[in-house]
């Protein structure tokens, strides 16, 4: 039953037939380096967890047991075994997506393990960084990255690599230990200028704080013992790279973050060393680091972990800089977005970061909200309209919104067929795989730069957020990945998932193939049509040719019942083209075209004219 329940909705999207199969893209549209951020699809991937492509380099090279080289396949917070080798092996399954740009989890040298006794995890997604320079050896070499650069750039595909300015893996510890709890010790309570409080000893004589960012000033800063006392294990005691992160001085050593005020920028995130960005010597450090990326590898973008906890004063210098070096390598649609955590539809908090801090681009949580709450909350359609009201709001407004990428979940939050799952116990796989489709349909048609995160094409439905959120797509070990339900099809995470049959993974492919032949389901200007504000519902857009001027229909359904409403449309419409859902053949009378759509459907269409 489930099957053929699984071909009515390929039917019903209009993949059964063929129609929409990818074709070739004009050739205005190959030329890698020429097209912009709102041109791409993203497909955003941890490596550990893709594809292991070579077994020998599972353990990094280490000796010991899996608290030493931190691989364990069968634990959920270890390495797994996936690598650049099994990413290169792959790139026709993410090719036949429709992808155009891959975004992979940090993937340089880590410590391989840390955490209290008892509470050990490995670095296997990537973040708790000991050498900047180097490719982590449980995912392979540098000259592997530079072959899988060339492989996809081959492909037209592009390559973003998932930065970190803000912190190193925990190496620093403190003398006061424990019984401090690291709680997090503040700039008035601890200045420069005293070590321990503010009746302790004067040191660091002269320096006036971090709000003078000159060389000169801070060459008083000498003494980083005025809040906590750094302790450095010897056996790390030269672990980073480069070298000059080896020095406590150019850290904040202040105890652990509460994720609001003060410490949320001096702080420490889950106890890793917070880099001291307000320095101009760490400033100058990541720089040299990250432009060395781009003129050894020739990679495409940059996606910036943790970009709201350092000093705008540090974004306002290293975005230019990335920019220029990008510039000067040939490379003039560099994408640089920052993660900027939030929860919630206020894109007003997003948009401080490119007007103040002067980002390009952030990661678009209010979108990922919005469609949360429309498709998981069951809250009125118009949540979509009220979060897309907020685009002006971004430097450059509503067509630097048409950059920003977009997405449904993450390795952090948790995959949204989960979160949908959460917000309506019971759920049948049915329903839910209805819902996370029509969320897909969002995502690929309504502005922004749609981002899919690894799996969900294959209909991953995880225990949670974080760990939980981060299943294998080769065959898995792990207990409690395999034990879940997935979406559209009969596997689980036990067998391998890399299934191009897979009615999520068709539906991708068809919307990205409309995408590619659409210029206005990339770059047009989008206009709010219809919507329901009291109930699930209607919610309709219209968004037009850039060249051409031509409009495009773009309607919802977030209701569990089929809808028969009137939706507003240009005057000068006639007819309607069906490229993908359930969409009539003209309009009722002009300016209004009347829909008739399921529970969970969908209608894009192009519009045609009299004249045409």
């Amino acid at each position: 039953m489930r099957r053929i329940w699984l071909l009515c909705l390929l039917a019903l999207s209009g993949i059964a037939g063929g129609a929409w199969a990818m074709k070739e893209k004009p050739e205005a549209e190959t030329a890698l380096r020429d097209r912009l951020p709102e041109d791409e699809v993203v497909y955003f991937v941890l490596p550990d967890r893709f594809a292991n492509g070579d077994a020998t380099n599972d353990r990094g090279g280490m000796d010991g047991t899996a608290l030493d080289h931190g691989y364990d396949p069968t634990h959920k917070g270890f390495y797994h075994g996936g690598d650049l080798a099994g990413l290169t092996a792959k790139l026709d399954y993410i090719e036949g997506m429709g992808v155009t740009a891959i975004w992979f989890a940090p993937i340089f040298e880590n410590k391989p393990v840390q955490g209290a006794a008892g509470q050990e995890s490995a670095g296997y997604h990537g973040y708790w960084v000991t050498d900047f320079t180097s490719i982590d050896p449980h995912f392979g070499t540098n000259e592997e990255f530079k072959s899988f650069v060339d492989a996809a750039h081959a492909r037209g595909i592009k390559v973003y690599m998932d930065i970190i300015t803000n912190h190193t893996a925990d190496v620093i510890g403190y003398e006061e230990g424990e019984a401090s709890g690291y709680a997090y010790r503040s700039l008035a309570d601890y200045p420069y200028s005293r070590r321990g409080a503010t009746d302790g000893t004067a040191i660091n004589e002269g320096f006036l704080g971090d709000e003078i960012q000159t060389d000169e000033n801070f060459a008083r800063l000498t003494s980083p013992d005025f809040a906590y006392t750094p302790l450095i294990p010897d056996a790390e005691r030269d672990v980073k790279v480069p070298a000059w992160l080896n020095d406590p001085i150019y850290y904040h050593n202040r105890g652990s973050t509460t994720f609001s005020g003060e410490s949320s920028r001096y702080g420490d995130f889950a106890g890793l060393d917070d880099l001291y960005t307000e320095h101009p010597r760490v400033l100058e450090g990541m720089i040299d680091i990250y432009a060395s990326w781009i003129t050894r590898f020739g990679i495409d973008g940059f996606r910036i972990d943790t970009a709201k906890h350092v000093n705008p004063e540090f974004w306002q210098a290293f975005v230019p800089a990335m920019l220029a070096t990008a510039e000067a390598e040939g490379i003039p649609n560099f994408l640089i977005f920052g993660e900027v955590y939030s929860d919630n539809r206020d894109s007003g908090f997003l948009a401080r970061f490119t007007r103040r801090d002067g980002f390009p681009s952030v990661l678009d949580f209010a979108f990922q909200a919005a469609v949360r709450d429309a498709l998981g909350r069951n809250e009125p359609a118009g949540v979509m309209v009220e979060m897309f009201d907020g685009d002006v709001n971004y430097e450059g407004g509503e067509e630097a919104a048409r950059t920003l990428p977009t997405f449904l979940g993450n390795h952090d939050m948790g995959r949204f067929s989960t979160l949908v799952k959460a917000d309506n116990p019971g759920i049948s796989q049915e329903e839910l795989l209805s819902r996370v489709s029509l969320g897909h349909a969002m995502l690929m048609t309504l502005r922004g730069n749609p981002v899919i995160y690894y799996g969900d094409e294959q209909g991953f439905v995880g225990d949670g957020n974080d760990q939980a959120a981060r299943e294998d797509m080769f065959e898995s070990l792990t207990d409690s990945y395999n034990d879940n339900a997935l979406i559209g099809t009969e596997a689980t995470t036990a067998d391998e998932n890399y299934d191009t049959a897979h009615p999520l993974y068709a539906l991708i492919r068809q919307f990205a193939g409309i995408r590619s032949q659409h210029a206005a389901l990339r770059r047009g200007k989008q206009v709010v049509r219809s919507y329901n504000d009291t109930a699930p519902g209607l919610v309709s857009f219209s968004r037009f040719d850039p060249e051409t001027g031509g409009e495009y229909l773009l309607a919802f359904n977030t209701s569990s019942e089929a809808i028969l409403v009137n939706s507003t449309i240009g005057y000068t419409a006639q007819s309607l083209e069906t490229l993908s859902g359930t969409c009539p053949d003209a309009v009722s009378a002009a300016g209004s075209v009347e829909l008739e759509l399921p529970a969970f459907g969908w209608c894009i269409a192009q519009v045609r004219e009299a004249a045409q």
